[in-house]
């Protein structure tokens, strides 16, 4: 034969892992892989079903999918160590309940296809907000056998660990911080756009699925009776992991509606199923207003003509910190116009010059607000050339509170007051903090405080070292008559929406350098924004919204994330201690999100979101 490469013979051994058996072939490299497989089930000679079976390349973590392709191509030479497997394999899932599942999963599949044929199986809608990360690492090492014990247990029970809630036994292992816990999580998330064994997952390892991205598109209870308990699962886990802070009054209110959930949950666990439906017509018309859609890309309806934006006017007292100052709130008459707030000394000079006047379109709103200390202020944060300028707000009650915050939450997004989910968020708001209102009623709460409350599992340890047992269940029960006539299906979407609407909801941390900087900071990236921040604090040091960029692009080979904004702004970083393709796939996974809209079909573009997070085109 000619004396070139792919002329010459090579012998290449396929170790088959169904039968723990091995085969020799003499062959060039010219041989297809198809005709490889053939050439070795010939040698085999075992009758069986090999369809789902492929050739997997340890070395090179690569699978031959491509039949079609020789030897060569792949460059595969005599040193290489194949395996004939099944594709298919077995995964332990742990849900966002904490409950294991087993499921087969296509090991040879991308993440995000294999996801998706998860969510499938489990009938959870929109499975482009989930995915799959790593088990965290136990520091204490202990128990965690009788832990991986507990996946043989289920096997896919679609009934039993999808729609029951999880058990609040759980063994918690508390980060030092929320920044921390989510500079953490970020490593754990595996690439969408690589397979399970390209990513050293073997068959039976335990993954954990959890929403990704908190952008929850078109939860509807008729449909997503699964997606909103798990929903409801990793919500209230991320509170009672202290994954996310929240204040000792909205962790009561978090409480009840889990010790209602629960008690509902027990009582009827054994006719909800059957009165499922019946129960979704009696709460539909309550819940059309709970349908959270987190600016899933449809534009909101504007209502009513451009000149006749509703303005909100009243006297609001105005805190401006500076350093070195101990000045106070001030009283201003202000006026909400558009995007804008103007601060007048007085009413009656509200038709001169303002002496403070505030754009809102891109800043920080950030809620402050202490019920039975009667404190509701707001605090902005308002992006300037040389960064943010904080500016607080103090409301005199709920209902102005509400009016005015809802107002400021949507200027922050470029929204006026015209726009139809103003009314609903003024609703959202009263209702949050008519949760969290304590209702002490004599008659009811000494008869309840020796009740079936388990305090640890509800409450986080923040507030378990806090109080007694005693004195937490007494609360939990002031704050259950809030909750108590809501429905099952109405107190989880009550929870998601109370989770939601905590400050530091939604934003996944990465440790960056800025291009001419020289210590690290924190960068945020949230469903609409990037944020600077400090990494001592915490605290927004400069907004960028989504829907201000012109583009983004990685420069692989010095690992650096450059984004053009319309204003000619350019923002470039390079991550610190995570692969800065992980950062790519958030900011382009949220960008693919953006695009979606209620009358598009089910199916997903898996082209167009390969090619927002791969860096392909």
């Amino acid at each position: 034969n000619a004396s070139g490469i792919s002329s010459n013979f090579r012998t290449l051994n396929i170790h088959v892992t169904d039968l723990n058996r091995d085969v020799t072939l003499r062959v060039t490299g010219e041989v297809h892989i198809g005709g490889l497989i053939f050439v070795a089930l010939i040698l085999l000679d075992v009758k069986k079903d090999w369809s789902d079976h492929a050739l997997w390349w340890e070395k090179k973590k690569t699978w031959l999918l491509k039949t079609h392709w020789t030897l060569d191509k792949y460059g595969i030479q005599a040193d290489a160590k194949l395996q004939f497997t099944p594709q298919h394999k077995l995964l332990r899932l742990q849900l966002p309940n904490m409950k294991y599942v087993k499921v087969k999963v296509n090991f040879s599949d991308k993440v995000f296809k294999a996801v998706s044929d998860i969510c499938k199986t489990f009938n959870i809608r929109h499975p482009e907000e989930l995915s799959l990360l790593r088990k965290p690492r136990d520091p204490t090492k202990k128990k965690k056998k009788k832990i991986d014990d507990q996946c043989e247990d289920n096997i896919l029970e679609l009934e039993g660990p999808l729609l029951t809630p999880g058990s609040g036994e759980f063994r918690m292992i508390l980060p030092q911080s929320v920044i921390l816990s989510s500079l953490l999580s970020v490593f754990r998330w595996l690439d969408s756009a690589r397979s399970l064994m390209e990513q050293d997952v073997k068959e039976n390892d335990a993954l954990l699925l959890r929403f990704k991205y908190y952008s929850f598109f078109d939860l509807n209870p008729k449909y997503d009776a699964i997606r909103i308990n798990q929903l409801y699962e990793q919500a209230k886990w991320a509170i009672l992991l202290e994954e996310i802070e929240c204040t000792e009054e909205e962790m009561m209110m978090f409480a009840a509606l889990q010790y209602h959930i629960n008690k509902l949950s027990v009582m009827s666990s054994e006719n909800h199923y059957n009165n499922s439906d019946k129960e979704v017509d009696e709460v539909d018309a309550a819940l059309s207003d709970l349908e959270i859609t987190l600016e899933g890309g449809k534009t909101s309806t504007i209502l009513g003509d451009i000149t006749s934006i509703p303005e909100l006017t009243d006297y609001l007292k105005v805190f401006k910190p500076k350093k070195l100052t101990l000045k106070g709130y001030k009283q201003y008459w202000c006026t909400f116009k558009d995007t804008s707030i103007s601060c007048y000394k007085s009413k009656e000079e509200s038709n001169g010059t303002p002496a403070h006047q505030m754009n809102l379109r891109g800043c920080e709103v950030t809620p402050d607000v202490n019920i039975s200390g009667q404190k509701f202020n707001i605090k902005l944060l308002i992006p300037v050339a040389e960064g943010m300028n904080e500016i607080w707000l103090r409301c005199e009650n709920e209902k102005q509170y509400a009016h005015w915050m809802a107002a400021c939450r949507l200027a922050s997004k470029g929204k006026t007051m015209a726009d139809s989910s103003y009314n609903l968020e003024v609703q959202n708001i009263l209702s949050f903090l008519k949760m969290q209102h304590l209702n002490p009623d004599p008659q009811f709460i000494p008869d309840q405080v020796n009740s079936d409350i388990n305090p640890e599992c509800v409450v986080s340890p923040r507030y378990l070292k806090k109080y007694k047992n005693k004195q937490i269940t007494a609360r939990i029960l002031e704050a259950h008559q809030n909750v108590a006539q809501m429905s099952l299906i109405e107190a989880k979407m009550r929870f998601i929406q109370a989770w939601q609407s905590l400050p530091e909801f939604g934003i996944t941390h990465f440790l960056a350098r800025f291009q001419g900087g020289k210590k690290e900071e924190l960068i945020g990236i949230t469903y609409n924004r990037l944020i600077r921040m400090d990494a001592g604090t915490g605290d927004a040091i400069k907004t960028w919204r989504f829907s201000n960029m012109k583009q983004w692009n990685v420069n692989w080979e010095i690992k650096m994330v450059t984004v053009e904004f319309a204003d000619e702004m350019r923002l470039s970083f390079i991550c610190a201690e995570v692969d800065c393709k992980v950062v790519h796939e958030f900011i382009g996974g949220y960008i693919f999100l953006s695009t979606r809209a209620k009358d598009q079909n089910e199916s997903l573009d898996e082209e167009m979101f390969f090619k927002l997070t791969s860096g392909w085109v």
